[in-house]
C-alpha cells in the first residue's frame, strides 16, 4: 500500500490531484506515517500553484509529534518558497516545542543558517552559529559551509574567510563556495588568490574564474581562463560569449559561438541571448536568421528573455516587419519586451506606432521600464512632438517613479534643440543633477548645427573636446565652425592644440555580411584580395550617387598633416 501511494504522490502535480491524494491518505490512514507524509509535503513544495505550500502546511500542523525530518522538509519547503523568515518561524516552533535545539541535526542547522544569509538574520545567525559549536557540528562540511555563506551574505566577509580556514578537511563545495562569494562581492584578486589555492577543480570554478573576470571588466583574463580549460559545458561557452558581448567585441563573440558549434556544445537558452545581442551589434541580419532558424531546430524553449531578444536583434538589424512579427507571437511579455519593441518602432522612424504602443502598454496595466521612456521620447522627437514628449519626461519620475538617467536627458535635448528651442534644451543640461556626458553635448551640437546657432554650438564643442580631449571629430566641427566665421586664427591655435597633443585621425571601421561571413574594413584598406574590384565598384556606386543629385559635404580638414 505505502508503494502505491508514494507512487500516486509522484505523479501528483497539479493541486486538485495533491487535494486528490490527501483525501486517499486520510482514508487508508497513511495521513501518520512519516515517510509518505515528508513525501507528500515535498509534493507540496513543488506543485507550481501557490495554494499548494499552504494545504501542505495545514497538514503538517494537524500532526501531533512531528519528528526532525518532518520539520526539515517544511523547513526546506519556506526556503524554495522564498520565505526565508517563516523558515526560521518553524525552526523556533521545533525548539521550543522539543525542549531545545537538540532537536536540531546537522541538515536542520543547515537550513537555518541559508535562512539567517538569504534574510541577512545576522544576529539569529550567530546565535545559531554558537550551537553549532555546542551541538559538535564544527567538524560537519554541510554545515560549516552553510555557516560561512550566511556570514558572507550578511556583508561580514571577514567571519566567513575564517570559518573557511578553521575548517578542517574543506572540500570541493567549500572551496567553490567561498570563491562563489568572493566573486558575488566583486573581490576578483581574492577570488585569483583561492582559485590558484585550490587542490582540485572542477568545471563550477573554472566558470565562476570566467564570470568574475568578465563582471570585472578584465576580459583578457576571463579568455585565459576559458583557453585553459580542458574540458568545457554550455556554461563555460556561454559565460565567455557573453563576456565579448559587454565589452563590445561582438564580432569574436559570434567566432566564438562558431567555435562552440565545431565543438559540437549543445547551445542554451543564455547563450542564444548573447548571440542574438551580439547578431544586433553587428546588424548581421543574415547570421540572426540562421540563429533563429537554429533556435527552433534545437527546440530550445522561447521564455521571455529570449523572446525579447529576438524582437530587439531584428530591430536593430533594420528588419521591423520580422521585430513586430516575434513580439506578436510571445504569449507572455514583460515590461522590457514592450521597451524593445517601443524603442525598434522609433528608431525605425514609425513614431506614431510607438507611441500607440507606449499607450496600450500602460493600458494593460504593464509599468513601464525606463527603456521604453527612450524608447517614446525618441518617437516624440521623430513625430516633433514637444509638448507630449515633455508630459512623458515629467510622468517618469511623478507618476511612476523612475529616477530619469543620462539618455532620457539626452533624448529630451535632442527632442527641444531640434525642434529650435536651443536655450531651453541647453537649460536641461544646466538643471541635469549629474555632469552631462559626451552624447548629450552632441545632441545639442547637432541642434546647433541645424539651426545655425554658432555661440551654443561652441560651446558644445568646447564641453565635447574637454570631456574627450583625445577624439580627433571634436577638433574638426569646430574648425569647420571657425571656418564659417572666418576666424582663422583660432583654426590655425586648434591646429597648433592638436599637434601638441598627438592628435591623429583615427580610421573609421565598416562591416559588411555577405553570406553569412561578416567582413571588416577601415577607410583606405587595400588588404584584401579584390581590392581592385572593390575599388572598381566603389568608384562606380560614387558616380551613381553624383547622377542622382548627391553632393558630399566639404568640411576643412585638419588632419591632412601636410597642413601642419
Amino acid at each position: 500500500m505505502v508503494k502505491k501511494v508514494m507512487a500516486l504522490v509522484d505523479k501528483a502535480t497539479a493541486l486538485d490531484a495533491i487535494l486528490q491524494v490527501h483525501a486517499f491518505l486520510l482514508k487508508t490512514s497513511l495521513d501518520h506515517n512519516i515517510f509518505v507524509l515528508a513525501k507528500f509535503l515535498r509534493c507540496c513544495v513543488e506543485c507550481t500553484s501557490p495554494q499548494a505550500l499552504l494545504h501542505g502546511r495545514d497538514v503538517f500542523d494537524q500532526i501531533r509529534h512531528p519528528d526532525v525530518f518532518l520539520w526539515n522538509t517544511l523547513m526546506r519547503a519556506y526556503l524554495l518558497a522564498q520565505n526565508p523568515g517563516e523558515s526560521l518561524c518553524l525552526f523556533r516552533q521545533m525548539c521550543w516545542g522539543s525542549g531545545g535545539v537538540l532537536a536540531a541535526d546537522s541538515f536542520t542547522l543547515s537550513l537555518c543558517l541559508q535562512a539567517c544569509g538569504r534574510s541577512e538574520e545576522l544576529v539569529t545567525g550567530v546565535a545559531i552559529h554558537a550551537n553549532v559549536i555546542k551541538l559538535g557540528f564544527v567538524s560537519d562540511l554541510f554545515v560549516q559551509t552553510a555557516l560561512m555563506e550566511m556570514y558572507a551574505k550578511s556583508s561580514d566577509i571577514r567571519t566567513a574567510r575564517r570559518v573557511f580556514d578553521d575548517t578542517p578537511n574543506r572540500d570541493l563545495v567549500m572551496f567553490n563556495a567561498m570563491l562563489g562569494e568572493y566573486v558575488n562581492r566583486g573581490d576578483i584578486l581574492q577570488a585569483s588568490h583561492l582559485f590558484d589555492a585550490m587542490p582540485e577543480r572542477d568545471l563550477y570554478c573554472w566558470n565562476t574564474m570566467i564570470h568574475g573576470f568578465s563582471v570585472s571588466g578584465n576580459l583578457g583574463c576571463a579568455r585565459e581562463v576559458f583557453d585553459k580549460m580542458n574540458e568545457r559545458d554550455v556554461i563555460s561557452w556561454s559565460s565567455i560569449i557573453s563576456a565579448y558581448v559587454q565589452s563590445r567585441k561582438p564580432n569574436e563573440a559570434l567566432r566564438l559561438f562558431q567555435d562552440m558549434q565545431k565543438h559540437r556544445a549543445v547551445p542554451d537558452n543564455v547563450t542564444m541571448v548573447s548571440v542574438l545581442s551580439a547578431c544586433g551589434d553587428m546588424g548581421a541580419l543574415g547570421m540572426g536568421k540562421a540563429v533563429h532558424r537554429l533556435i527552433i531546430k534545437s527546440g530550445i524553449q522561447l521564455d521571455v528573455k529570449l523572446g525579447t531578444s529576438l524582437v530587439e536583434m531584428y530591430a536593430r538589424c533594420g528588419d521591423i516587419d520580422n521585430s513586430l512579427l516575434a513580439f506578436c507571437s510571445m504569449s507572455a511579455k514583460d515590461s522590457l519586451t514592450w521597451s524593445a519593441m517601443i524603442l525598434g518602432l522609433a528608431n525605425h522612424g514609425l513614431a506614431i506606432d510607438a507611441m500607440e504602443l507606449f499607450s496600450k502598454m500602460i493600458s494593460e496595466g504593464v509599468k513601464p521600464h525606463d527603456t521604453a521612456f527612450v524608447g517614446v521620447l525618441s518617437a516624440c522627437n521623430h513625430a516633433g512632438h514637444v509638448g507630449e514628449g515633455k508630459a512623458h519626461f515629467d510622468s517618469m519620475s511623478k507618476i511612476y517613479g523612475i529616477t530619469p538617467k543620462m539618455e532620457h536627458y539626452g533624448c529630451m535635448v535632442d527632442l527641444l534643440g531640434r525642434s529650435g528651442h536651443i536655450e531651453e534644451a541647453r537649460m536641461v543640461i544646466v538643471s541635469m543633477p549629474f555632469e552631462p556626458d559626451a552624447v548629450v553635448w552632441r545632441a545639442l551640437l547637432g541642434a546647433c548645427l541645424i539651426h545655425k546657432n554658432v555661440d551654443v554650438a561652441e560651446e558644445a564643442i568646447v564641453n565635447l573636446i574637454n570631456l574627450q580631449p583625445h577624439v580627433d571629430g571634436h577638433y574638426v566641427l569646430l574648425s569647420n565652425i571657425y571656418a564659417g566665421e572666418k576666424r582663422w586664427d583660432d583654426i590655425a591655435e586648434l591646429r597648433r592644440r592638436m599637434r601638441s597633443q598627438r592628435i591623429i585621425k583615427v580610421p573609421g571601421s565598416s562591416s559588411i555580411e555577405l553570406e553569412n561571413e561578416l567582413y571588416e574594413f577601415v577607410a583606405g584598406d587595400r588588404s584584401h584580395p579584390k581590392t581592385i574590384e572593390i575599388y572598381n565598384m566603389l568608384e562606380e556606386i560614387v558616380g551613381q550617387l553624383r547622377k542622382a543629385g548627391y553632393e558630399p559635404k566639404e568640411t576643412l580638414d585638419l588632419q591632412d598633416h601636410e597642413q601642419f
